[in-house]
């Protein structure tokens, strides 16, 4: 028996999210739940924490979500900002509710989001990882479609003046869907720059492992409107085989390949909002 969602997640949640997230693909190898600690209650559980900040909060408009391939692996490559990580959680509820019906993005989560009490067993049970080689070779090879953000901490902590501009793109997500022959998916979160606008910030002050106290000028998330917009596939298992993974050359081809790809969603998505409140 898998970990049943409490009373007040079913209530939370509603009909209609309860039953999306009994859709949930999931491998029970007899533990009650996956090898990585997925459970559907687990996703529905967090579709209930996440219902209110999704349509009442933020009020997400989700653009595109038709580009998530429906079956194989897959690896979604999105944009991070906004001091507090908001958007991953924006962005893993509108692949639950949006995307491909029983398909649970597994986002990879920053190495001290374990040391949370409580927190990481509501993410592990959601599908969240830790971002090992290890756990990204067994997903994709076992067909599974894995959130990432390639900026890391360094694009959640970019000062407001920076806003909309990528920090450095890492390049170990391009080499295993490479390796694996996984299409890459971008995505560019636009929103999540204004909600918590960062001026500076303490260093070495640190709480669960974060890096740093951040300063900002809103001492809580302000309600913007999240756009969250999905680009098409790009195939980099159609330009290069398996064994270009050890090419760096091949790599960093691809690399810039998606970081432009996000890019240009990011300038698509700004020209197009309103505003950063409607």
């Amino acid at each position: 028996m898998g970990p049943a969602a409490p009373w007040w997640a079913r209530k939370l949640a509603g009909r209609a999210l309860c039953e999306r997230s009994q859709l949930t693909r999931f491998r029970d190898q007899g533990h009650g739940v996956d090898p990585f600690g997925l459970h559907p209650d687990g996703v529905l559980t967090g579709l209930a924490i996440t219902r209110w900040l999704y349509e009442k909060y933020f009020r997400v408009t989700s653009h595109g979500a038709d580009n998530i391939p429906a079956e194989g692996p897959v690896v979604i490559a999105s944009n991070h900002s906004g001091t507090l990580p908001l958007d991953g959680l924006m962005l893993w509820t509108d692949l639950v509710r949006n995307g491909p019906e029983g398909r649970i993005p597994r986002v990879v989560v920053d190495h001290f989001v374990p040391g949370i009490p409580i927190i990481s067993i509501i993410f592990t049970r959601g599908g969240a990882i830790g971002g090992s080689r290890g756990n990204f070779h067994a997903l994709l090879e076992a067909g599974e479609m894995i959130l990432v953000f390639p900026e890391g901490v360094p694009g959640i902590g970019k000062l407001f003046r920076d806003r909309y501009r990528l920090a450095h793109w890492r390049e170990g997500h391009v080499e295993l869907a490479i390796r694996h022959g996984a299409p890459v998916v971008p995505v560019a979160v636009i929103g999540a720059e204004e909600q918590m606008p960062q001026l500076a910030r303490i260093e070495r002050v640190r709480l669960f492992g974060a890096p740093y106290l951040p300063i900002t000028a809103s001492p809580l998330p302000l309600p913007v409107h999240y756009h969250i917009w999905y680009g098409e596939p790009i195939p980099v298992q159609d330009r290069w085989a398996p064994e270009d993974a050890a090419n760096p050359a091949a790599v960093a081809e691809a690399t810039l390949w998606v970081r432009q790809a996000v890019e240009d969603l990011i300038a698509k998505g700004l020209k197009q909002r309103n505003g950063v409140f409607r």
